[in-house]
């Protein structure tokens, strides 16, 4: 009887796909412990991993549980430090602290956004040039040499004034779509090399399609230096978006770690003495989250590549 029951219920399209479910889930859980354990073996970049997570949770939830006053306050105008101001307050008086916990979420999400479109780009175009040479080759080399002959962030800026950015997505994806070249250049090299391994080899033979060899048997040999050239890439979208906020060029709504610098810029907070705080505050931020993402890239390479772990 125990066993008809156990019968009828391993056959149960419910019981089977809960039973997936959760063998999924516990092995989620198994490769994330495994890729926590290898991370902490490097002491930096584990401890630039959890400040990189933290000042993510903290820059989109910020909003939500210590939302910003825009409302101006003639009566504090650039004070200092305190119990009620713990980095004091702006040109309009308004606190410090709240704006830099409301200014990361655009910022971070223009830098994840525009990495992962420059990482799509560059290991897409790398490998099929270097996968199917020829003219192919030839044609997209060519290209990504235009691209690199061109200064990059000049190039932004002019684009910049030309097109309407009025939001997240399109800044990402104007930064994204000109940061593939040198990535482009480094996975064509690293294919070039794979193309003549053996399970490549065999997978040509077996005339798999280029699109299953390129994805599925090169690009997973990659892994490692695809991920650590994102988290890169991650911090040269967040310097460039910086970089046109700073300009004043792309318009951004509400409170930026960009348009702060921006505005103490604008409104002459160098010349106050006590504005000092309103003008570290946001670079503070940008380069704690720069450094923590430097060392996060080291503990990275130590999870796909186990010839750097010690």
């Amino acid at each position: 009887m125990a066993a008809i029951v156990e019968g009828n219920t391993r056959g149960n399209p419910v019981s089977v796909v809960l039973r997936r479910a959760g063998e999924r889930v516990a092995g989620l859980g198994r490769w994330l412990g495994g890729t926590l354990r290898i991370m902490s073996r490097n002491k930096v970049g584990f401890i630039g991993f959890l400040i990189v997570v933290a000042m993510t949770v903290i820059a989109y939830l910020g909003p939500v549980f210590w939302p910003f006053d825009p409302k101006a306050d003639p009566t504090m105008i650039y004070k200092t430090p305190s119990a009620a101001h713990w980095l004091g307050t702006d040109s309009q008086g308004r606190d410090v602290l709240r704006q830099i916990l409301n200014g990361g979420a655009s910022l971070l999400s223009v830098g994840y956004l525009a990495a992962a479109i420059t990482t799509v780009i560059g290991v897409a175009i790398g490998a099929l040039a270097a996968y199917l040479g020829g003219t192919v080759d030839a044609v997209l080399s060519w290209l990504s040499d235009v691209f690199l002959t061109i200064p990059q962030f000049a190039l932004l800026a002019v684009l910049a004034g030309i097109v309407h950015l009025n939001g997240t997505w399109p800044v990402a994806l104007l930064i994204g779509a000109f940061g593939w070249p040198v990535l482009m250049r480094s996975i064509r090299a690293q294919v070039l090399s794979l193309r003549e391994r053996e399970y490549v080899e065999a997978a040509r033979m077996l005339d798999m399609p280029t699109r299953y060899i390129v994805f599925h048997e090169i690009a997973p040999g990659m892994a490692g230096f695809i991920a650590t050239s994102f988290v890169l890439n991650v911090t040269a979208a967040m310097y460039a978006s910086v970089g046109l906020i700073f300009l004043g060029i792309v318009p951004i709504a509400g409170v930026n770690w960009g348009v702060m610098l921006n505005l103490a810029w604008a409104q002459g907070a160098i010349f106050f003495h006590d504005s000092i705080w309103y003008i570290l505050s946001p670079m503070i931020a940008i380069v704690l989250f720069q450094l923590a993402l430097l060392s996060m890239s080291r503990a990275v390479s130590e999870v796909f590549d186990p010839r750097l772990r010690e």
